[in-house]
């Protein structure tokens, strides 16, 4: 697998590669936008910063369920509710990324602030498409 940004077109302003290949020897695996409940399915809290911590702890489970861990995350889409939910979207996600892609090497990843998610208290949603070794 790889990841990388073409030195022809800017760097990247934010913690994501341009480019992610997943060699033909692999799978795939598209992962549906997880939000910030609990494995009840209680919301955690009304911060995104709480719900996307929640969220991507949601994703690794899933990851280990499929036997990967972070590295095979190719895609990511993120729809945070607000302009004012960015900042602690970007703050819970700067601190699992650290743990995560140590070596700085992100996933081709999209962003977008929105009106409203699919229930009133969700303040954040994230998507993955995971690389699967064959």
């Amino acid at each position: 697998m790889s990841k990388f940004n073409p030195a022809a077109i800017a760097p990247p302003i934010g913690k994501f590669s341009h480019v992610a290949v997943v060699p033909a020897t692999f799978g795939t695996a598209y992962i549906s936008g997880q939000i910030g409940a609990d494995q009840d399915g209680k919301i955690v809290s009304g911060s995104c910063y709480e719900q996307t911590k929640q969220v991507f702890d949601n994703l690794e489970k899933v990851l280990a369920d499929l036997g990967v861990t972070a590295s095979a995350i190719i895609k990511m889409l993120t729809l945070v509710v607000g302009d004012d939910g960015f900042a602690e979207f970007a703050r819970a996600r700067d601190e699992v990324f650290a743990r995560w892609f140590p070596d700085g090497v992100y996933p081709a990843h999209s962003a977008a602030t929105v009106t409203a998610l699919a229930a009133p208290d969700l303040r954040v949603e994230v998507e993955a498409v995971v690389a699967l070794p064959s």
